[in-house]
């Protein structure tokens, strides 16, 4: 109920301002006649009234324009004190609730001068002008406790809107953040989902198509050989499904579909002999030597998963690279494991038959995806032509942070 009787007079502001200026001029209308006891009123009420009057209408205004209904109400309750009325609280109030409104639409030092000049200007003239002799700490402290109030309640409550207003924007702004963080983690997720497709269909498909080229060249002379390469090609489009499988069902997560089933799950150099076997089927001659630390088990230091990942992506592209554009038919895969990361190369030793730029450091997409793979997980990538001819695909990944089971 509240809430909605705030509505109503949010919506009909002057209407708001004119109760409010009515209101305080039936109660200043009282001050108007008010003395020190034993005193009689030694004025008449009406200048008094159409003063209060002034000041009252002046509050219809406080919002529009708070410095200039400041200005008229000091003036008013000068030209009071000035004709020896008693500047009670009665008679302040237009200029309490003038101020007030300064403080709450203005800044702490517009709100502070209006108060301090209307204080020292309402002492000075009721120390001139003052009929009753009032005592000298009434003089002093009334105006000044009448009117510093007014202000430091509006700077207050302006202070605190302020604080909220604080609060509601950084709440907006966190929401925001959250929002636009979700959008980058979808963006880059289908990205990595875009890099494993292309590595996925690069590496089979060349595989299949060498296969199959080897098929039709040994059937007419060697159809045991052409077989078996047969079935080889068999086993490679049974992978490539089942890695497309894997990578394109990450793509629609069914809250009932297990995320760990057999056949879907994430390759790494777990799975690095088995990638050498394929090539080896494409003839492919690939050899793989492994150097530096072990854990206590005696088996190298585990990558972190996407790492893991990248390193087995990484190999698949530089390997696929080579069947494809190299005359050289073997390859070497070095792993270094240090203390902190892990140095992976591969490299060739035979003359790249395409042009150079099919190879080059900034061309071709799938070395744009090595590169982008090594430094999403915190690593560097370097690729290049080596001096003594082939190519070069040497890459440093970090391993996590070790723990105290890890030692």
């Amino acid at each position: 109920m509240i809430d909605n009787v705030q509505r109503r007079l949010r919506r009909h502001p002057r209407t708001v301002d004119a109760g409010v200026a009515l209101a305080v001029f039936v109660c200043s209308l009282p001050g108007t006649v008010v003395t020190l006891p034993g005193h009689e009123p030694a004025l008449a009420w009406w200048p008094g009234v159409l003063l209060a009057g002034v000041s009252c209408l002046a509050l219809m205004w406080r919002h529009s324009r708070p410095r200039g209904t400041a200005l008229v109400t000091t003036v008013c309750a000068l030209v009071m004190a000035g004709l020896g009325y008693l500047l009670t609280v009665l008679l302040l109030g237009p200029f309490m609730i003038a101020l007030y409104t300064l403080a709450l639409r203005s800044d702490r030092r517009t709100a502070n001068t209006f108060a301090g000049a209307g204080i020292v200007l309402l002492v000075g003239t009721t120390l001139v002008f003052d009929p009753y002799d009032e005592p000298l700490s009434l003089k002093l402290l009334g105006p000044a406790a009448w009117l510093l109030l007014p202000t430091a309640l509006g700077t207050m409550t302006r202070l605190r809107g302020a604080y909220l207003e604080a609060v509601r924007a950084r709440a907006e702004d966190a929401e925001r953040t959250r929002e636009e963080e979700a959008r980058r983690r979808v963006v880059e997720e289908r990205l990595r989902i875009a890099r494993d497709l292309h590595d996925v269909v690069a590496h089979h498909l060349v595989l299949a198509k060498i296969q199959a080229g080897a098929v039709a060249r040994l059937l007419p002379g060697s159809p045991t050989e052409a077989g078996r390469i047969t079935g080889e090609l068999a086993g490679t489009t049974d992978s490539a499904l089942r890695e497309l499988k894997a990578t394109v069902g990450l793509l629609r997560h069914h809250a009932d579909e297990p995320e760990g089933r057999p056949g879907t799950t994430t390759p790494g150099l777990g799975r690095l002999p088995e990638l050498v076997d394929s090539f080896q089927g494409a003839g492919l001659k690939v050899t793989v030597t492994t150097e530096g630390e072990v854990t206590r088990e005696g088996v190298p230091r585990p990558l972190s998963a996407g790492a893991d990942l990248t390193a087995y992506r990484i190999v698949q592209e530089a390997l696929t690279n080579v069947t494809k554009h190299a005359d050289d038919r073997s390859a070497q895969v070095r792993l270094v494991y240090g203390d902190d990361r892990l140095v992976l190369s591969v490299s060739n030793g035979g003359r790249v038959g395409r042009p150079a730029d099919s190879l080059s450091a900034s061309g071709g997409y799938g070395l744009i995806g090595m590169r982008e793979r090594a430094r999403s997980v915190g690593g560097r990538i370097r690729m290049g032509h080596r001096p003594q001819g082939g190519f070069e695909v040497v890459a440093e990944l970090p391993f996590p942070a070790r723990t105290d089971s890890a030692h």
